[in-house]
């Protein structure tokens, strides 16, 4: 974790360059996500948690990574419209990302670093379906798969880390979303 989580730099969909620095006092839920994934239905259920929340201070932050089964193949620009189109999604997105290849981007080392365990819903067969397929990751506290979550507290510290199979809508994650802002 060599910079502090909001100095990393990063890159918005558009190109332009921004840090999480915006996003200081607020609860992030950082997601990476892809378009061609079986999963790929979750950005509507990221979109209704960024509308209801975003009042409370809840940013849903996007970022398209293609190291999982080449799934996130598109340009920005078809990220873009794939994703307004599909899902409407309103919630700030950023550049496509490496997560578990070399170089993985810094805020993921930070994230994984932060926390490096994962919580599963109940009853959850997600590792053994990727084992099936030999789509396990390389490293124990790598990514899994598309729409991992990361939830990041008003103070910067990582939370929680959710399997990408726990849904927006899931009670544990709902509740730990409603735990983290309440806090001050």
């Amino acid at each position: 974790m060599n910079a502090p989580l909001y100095a990393i730099p990063l890159r918005t969909l558009s190109g332009q360059a921004a840090d999480l620095g915006q996003y200081k006092g607020q609860v992030l839920l950082i997601v990476n996500v892809a378009s061609k994934c079986g999963l790929t239905p979750q950005y509507a259920g990221l979109e209704t948690l960024f509308q209801t929340y975003r009042g409370r201070g809840l940013q849903v932050l996007g970022f398209p990574c293609n190291d999982f089964a080449g799934q996130e193949p598109g340009s920005a620009d078809d990220i873009a419209a794939f994703c307004s189109a599909n899902y409407g999604v309103t919630f700030p997105m950023f550049e496509k990302i490496a997560i578990n290849s070399a170089p993985r981007h810094p805020l993921y080392d930070h994230l994984i670093a932060a926390r490096p365990e994962i919580s599963f819903p109940a009853g959850s067969d997600f590792v053994e379906k990727l084992g099936q397929y030999k789509m396990l990751p390389e490293q124990p506290d790598d990514v899994l798969w598309n729409f991992e979550k990361f939830l990041v507290g008003r103070d910067g510290t990582v939370l929680q880390r959710f399997s990408p199979d726990t849904q927006p809508d899931d009670a544990a994650l709902l509740a730990a979303l409603d735990t983290a802002l309440a806090q001050a």
